[in-house]
């Protein structure tokens, strides 16, 4: 049996709640989560690795159990939440760590790295991407709210917090649907339905914007201190294309890129896979 504790950590005020398992000592692995998701998205994964790391994954800022204050009190953009992130591996000791970067949890790890390169041991990317080519014309929408931050275009976003949505994200290249656990979408979209929810998450899609405008700094960051890299991809994911996963060898030629034959969540259906993948790939 594998202990896994839920937790919450005051970070300068600001509520955390985070998952925690593995030894003390053991080496240390940040696990960080995607849109619309929260830590509940490593729960087939934490017990895989937990004999071999000590693992944790929080909740981001106005994800899942952690603080979501209003918009007047809190500013959303991905810088804000990778501050709060930065200060909540200090609060709990995480002094040297690798990552786990999925989806928003990549903009947020890289940050991370590019602030404290001395700190990252090494880099999990499964679907977080940091290259153009990795964005897929499913982002036209987002990009056109980038361009023109109309009300229009805002509310043109709001399909995509629906439920019938987040369904979709999690069984779009799928193979077989009666592997993807309902867990995972049902709490994603009970944290949704929160009052405030929307307008935080449709900030944040105008906020990415911040993010491939460091792009740049993320692959120079690559360049200069080559991190031990694996991505591992969900091949069939329609927002981050193969392609995002392979140009992480132009700037880290040791890295490892893996596909696995699924979507976007690639957790829900391929934990195993991937746990193996790390396992693999510590030891290198």
């Amino acid at each position: 049996m594998t202990d896994v504790t839920y937790r919450t950590a005051n970070v300068d005020g600001f509520n955390i709640f985070y998952r925690e398992a593995g030894k003390a000592g053991a080496p240390k692995l940040l696990l960080l989560h995607g849109f619309p998701s929260a830590s509940h998205m490593f729960r087939d994964l934490i017990p895989l690795l937990a004999d071999r790391f000590h693992l944790v994954a929080p909740d981001l800022p106005g994800f899942g159990r952690s603080d979501m204050p209003a918009r007047s009190q809190f500013t959303y953009t991905f810088d804000h939440i990778a501050d709060v992130i930065d200060r909540f591996t200090e609060v709990i000791g995480f002094d040297r760590y690798a990552i786990y970067v999925f989806d928003y949890g990549a903009p947020t790890g890289y940050r991370l790295a590019v602030k404290h390169p001395n700190r990252i041991t090494a880099i999990i990317s499964q679907n977080g991407n940091a290259y153009e080519e990795g964005l897929s014309e499913g982002w036209n929408p987002i990009r056109a709210y980038w361009q023109d931050p109309s009300d229009a275009n805002r509310d043109a976003l709001r399909s995509f917090l629906k439920p019938e949505a987040t369904f979709w994200q999690y069984t779009h290249g799928v193979a077989d649907l009666t592997k993807v656990s309902p867990d995972g979408y049902t709490l994603d979209d009970f944290y949704l339905a929160r009052p405030g929810a929307h307008d935080v998450q449709l900030d944040l899609f105008g906020d990415y914007k911040s993010n491939v405008a460091l792009y740049p700094a993320f692959q120079a960051y690559f360049r200069t201190h080559k991190p031990p890299f694996l991505a591992v991809w969900g091949k069939n994911d329609p927002f981050f294309l193969p392609p995002g996963a392979e140009a992480f060898k132009r700037d880290i030629p040791n890295a490892i890129v893996r596909f696995v034959d699924t979507g976007h969540f690639a957790l829900e259906t391929h934990a195993a896979d991937i746990a193996a993948a790390i396992r693999d790939f510590f030891p290198r």
